[in-house]
């Protein structure tokens, strides 16, 4: 099936709250641009370099999320347009994007990353680093940053049970947080962005409301 297939059946499935990031890495622009001409206006990538590389070239209208691990001194490159930055793991992190956003004289939308998995390979904080972030005296000084959310990822496995037991630690986080922490100019929190090809009709049950798709829109990477 063609990316507009791919896309129109994909589309048909997400209830009419969750938000699809269609996942773009290693992908050439011309796949992007079938996807644009299809309707969508949200894509992810991991890398900031060829994110930028693609923001140059394609339509402005286009909404680019940073959804891979974020070095901190890449993080000028896309202080200029990014829209959202997936994954926070770290008050340094946030610092240094509150610090470019300042110099673009923007405020950039962020989600902290909480580390669901078992497998250690993948970042994140756990509930105690969030909670101490968002209540910290560093943030609360923080002018160009906005959290608008956690994402998380589970363990990559077979066991249904395991990642919906994970995306459910998540989403209890978020609704506590939710519940604690009333909408300000710095935290305003409203999305959950959890799932992927392989498990995002176990996160949309379990609470999500932003799904990251890429292979069963593009079809399978070309890593070379």
């Amino acid at each position: 099936m063609s990316v507009q297939e791919n896309l129109t059946h994909i589309k048909k499935e997400l209830p009419k709250n969750v938000t699809l990031v269609a996942v773009s890495k290693t992908k050439p622009n011309e796949a992007i641009l079938e996807a644009y001409e299809a309707g969508q206006r949200v894509f992810g990538e991991n890398k900031i370099q060829e994110m930028t590389d693609k923001w140059e070239a394609l339509p402005k209208d286009i909404e680019w999320h940073m959804i891979g691990h974020v070095q901190r001194n890449k993080v000028k490159y896309m202080a200029p347009f990014v829209n959202l930055i997936h994954g926070v793991d770290s008050l340094k992190l946030l610092k240094e994007i509150n610090k470019q956003a300042k110099k673009n004289d923007r405020i950039i939308s962020c989600l902290l990353q909480m580390h669901i998995a078992k497998e250690s390979t993948k970042f994140g904080m756990d509930e105690t680093e969030i909670k101490s972030l968002i209540s910290s005296e560093e943030f609360k000084q923080m002018e160009n940053v906005k959290v608008i959310g956690l994402m998380g990822m589970a363990t990559f496995t077979e066991d249904e049970a395991q990642i919906k037991e994970e995306f459910s630690t998540l989403a209890s986080l978020f609704n506590l947080l939710k519940e604690s922490n009333p909408t300000t100019e710095k935290i305003d929190l409203q999305v959950l962005s959890m799932g992927m090809s392989g498990d995002y009709k176990i996160a949309i049950k379990s609470g999500s409301n932003m799904v990251r798709i890429g292979s069963s829109i593009f079809g399978a990477r070309n890593y070379s």
